[in-house]
């Protein structure tokens, strides 16, 4: 189950990315919203070129310590993403306003918390069997 969340939450972010190009992000970012428009937009695609490859490498690490932390920072990360997009809702510049932008930028958000709720479950379910007295 866990495994289908992270999943989901990244592939849900990844779509939301290429939504935010078609909305034109980089308007609400600070240092790029002061680029000129082609320098923000040609540097707003290309840093998500290594964003995205950290979050595979981290992500889908062999070693399950480093895979598992990581997964848990990047639910955290959608969270707090779809709390940002929420905050910026009123500006002016804000146009994530259709079903689809919103279903992506908060139904990432809803992953991340069935994420870090799974985990803990997992995780107390994993340290209860572990402390279980041995036979």
């Amino acid at each position: 189950m866990k495994n289908i969340l992270f999943n989901l939450g990244l592939a849900t972010l990844s779509t939301h990315e290429l939504d935010a190009v078609t909305q034109s992000e980089w308007h609400l970012l600070y240092i790029l919203n002061s680029l000129p428009e082609h320098i923000a937009e040609t540097s707003f695609v290309a840093i998500h070129v290594p964003f995205f490859a950290i979050i595979f490498w981290l992500g889908f690490n062999e070693n399950t310590r480093i895979r598992e932390w990581s997964r848990i920072v990047f639910a955290i990360f959608l969270i707090v993403h779809a709390g940002l997009h929420k905050r910026l809702e009123n500006h002016p510049l804000y146009t994530f306003n259709s079903p689809l932008s919103q279903g992506l930028i908060f139904g990432a958000g809803l992953l991340g918390l069935l994420y870090l709720i799974v985990a803990y479950v997992s995780n107390s379910r994993n340290s209860n069997y572990d402390n279980r007295p041995q036979m």
